[in-house]
């Protein structure tokens, strides 16, 4: 079946703009002709997300495509650590069959980091066996984001093994390395690592495209560094990618990519620029089977109504229209439930911290960054217990292991805002056990005790957004997802919360690989000086 439809042809590989009639053909494109009466609606190469964790929109990948195709996603660069913590390699498997079932270029990596440290408890493990496994599939076009750069910067021998299979295979290398500068950088990249998303400021990112490395600017629902990094879309646009990361059900329904792209435009970056990093240069670096509008590429397209706001009219996948004025044009199927959770339920004094001489060391959590800082803080007592300090914003964090049953790790957090009740979520980065944030150790043992019999989701004090499949996802629609996690924060936000994304938030905070001082099922952690440290000072 022959297709065709005019308007004025968008193309960033010679930057031009030109009334055109495009041929579709078989799902290719047959024919790009000149078209003098072509209307004026704008036909350009689709958006990639060059890096994002779809389990964090807590839907399926099918479900995560039905809502980004409206607004011109084409692809995603998908890493699939998060259920790979909870699953292992089946986790992965499980991501690349639902995604088969959707009309969308899903493109998964193997995870580099299962877990990502040594210094929690996950689900699974995959080591370099595993990983070289899943790079031989074909589904698997690159080597997931190396949390690990000690084991790069020192030659651990497993953490070589990884990337020489990714090298050996013809597989670009993705990297996670926040903050890192000068020499340590330098042989960071020399090891094989391509990319970098982690940069949160724009010397930082300077630095490392001056090594080699292309820049993946973030705007997710917690990590935001779009503001810090865009001007290096004006200094190097062929080094440079789009990403969200981290996007939250509430964010998807609202937007993609293109919020990126007409930001980036409204600052007066250059179109051309702009659009090297949402639709080419992602495409080229991971050499994905996305088409960008020449003869004989897949027919993946969008047609927007202008090249401001990018108000996507028509999304073609493949030759196929999937998304028409904000209407997705396929279906979805049920998705399978799969998990692992093993712990029952805890007792309040589960979440007790014995006061002892001198300050805690608390972590400070940032709006609208992953890292964190560490405060030293006089403690408030009761009856022999340190206990939280809603007045001073002072409130206790724990860390539940979901795989088996053992004490919490509790310590003290600032930044929430929060003055009654707990939040508690088993999307807990990287290997998703139970984290909470509360007033008083009843709240938190009872959100943490609503999880538990959910078998994960997120909570505030017991409602919950119930996330079955492993954890992390759920099986409804991403508007009924996304409904009832906005329910939930804005509860939250209704008891003080102040935070924008506060389970996202939340959920980096037992991130170990990223700075400052985090909390682990294990204890409290100095993500710098990678090691556990004591909570009083």
């Amino acid at each position: 079946m022959r297709t065709s439809l005019a308007g004025q042809l968008v193309n960033p590989l010679t930057r031009t703009i030109a009334p055109s009639v495009v041929a579709v053909e078989n799902g290719r494109i047959a024919s790009v002709e000149p078209y003098p009466q072509a209307p004026q609606r704008f036909i350009m190469p689709g958006f990639v997300d060059a890096h994002v964790h779809v389990e964090s929109s807590m839907l399926v990948p099918s479900e995560f495509a039905r809502l980004a195709v409206r607004f011109g996603t084409v692809a995603t660069v998908s890493d699939p650590h998060e259920i790979a913590n909870v699953l292992g390699i089946d986790g992965v498997r499980y991501m690349i069959e639902n995604g088969r079932t959707v009309p969308f270029k899903f493109n998964f990596g193997a995870p580099s980091c299962v877990p990502a440290t040594t210094f929690e408890t996950a689900g699974a493990s995959i080591d370099s066996k595993g990983v070289r496994a899943l790079l031989e599939m074909p589904e698997v076009r690159y080597l997931s984001e190396m949390m690990n750069w000690p084991g790069v910067l020192f030659g651990d021998a497993e953490v070589r093994a990884k990337i020489a299979a990714a090298r050996e295979l013809g597989k670009p290398v993705d990297g996670h390395a926040p903050g890192l500068k000068g020499e340590q950088a330098a042989v960071y990249a020399a090891a094989g690592i391509t990319t970098d998303h982690e940069c949160f400021t724009l010397e930082e990112a300077l630095g490392k495209v001056r090594l080699g490395m292309k820049i993946l600017i973030r705007e997710g629902s917690a990590a935001r560094n779009f503001e810090a990094l865009w001007p290096v879309l004006n200094d190097s646009p062929g080094m440079c990618m789009l990403c969200s990361d981290d996007k939250h059900p509430d964010d998807l329904v609202a937007g993609h990519i293109d919020r990126l792209v007409a930001r980036a435009v409204a600052k007066g970056v250059p179109l051309w620029n702009v659009l090297l990093a949402a639709c080419v240069n992602p495409v080229r670096h991971y050499r994905l089977p996305v088409g960008l509008l020449q003869p004989g590429d897949p027919a993946d397209f969008i047609e927007v109504a202008d090249l401001r706001e990018f108000r996507v009219l028509r999304t073609w996948i493949d030759g196929r229209c999937v998304a028409d004025d904000g209407r997705t044009l396929f279906d979805t199927k049920p998705a399978a439930i799969v998990n692992a959770f093993r712990c029952g339920p805890k007792k309040p004094a589960d979440f007790r911290v014995e006061a002892k001489p001198g300050k805690i060391r608390a972590i400070v959590a940032i709006d609208g960054e992953i890292i964190t800082r560490e405060e030293h803080l006089p403690a408030k007592t009761e009856a022999g217990g340190a206990i939280a300090d809603p007045s001073r914003d002072l409130l206790k964090i724990a860390v539940v292991n979901r795989y088996a049953d053992e004490p919490p790790a509790v310590a003290f957090v600032k930044g929430f805002g929060l003055k009654s009740g707990a939040l508690a979520s088993t999307v807990a980065h990287d290997s998703h056990n139970i984290v909470a944030v509360g007033c008083d150790d009843a709240s938190l043992c009872a959100a943490v005790n609503a999880l538990v019999e959910a078998k994960g989701g997120v909570a505030f004090n017991t409602k919950v957004l119930p996330l079955p499949i492993a954890g992390l996802m759920s099986p409804e629609s991403g508007e009924a997802v996304a409904a009832k996690y906005q329910e939930i924060d804005r509860a939250a936000k209704a008891a003080g919360v102040t935070l924008r994304a506060p389970f996202m938030t939340m959920s980096f905070l037992a991130l170990l690989v990223i700075p400052q001082l985090k909390l682990s099922d294990k204890g409290l952690f100095d993500g710098a000086a990678f090691k556990f440290v004591e909570g009083w000072v």
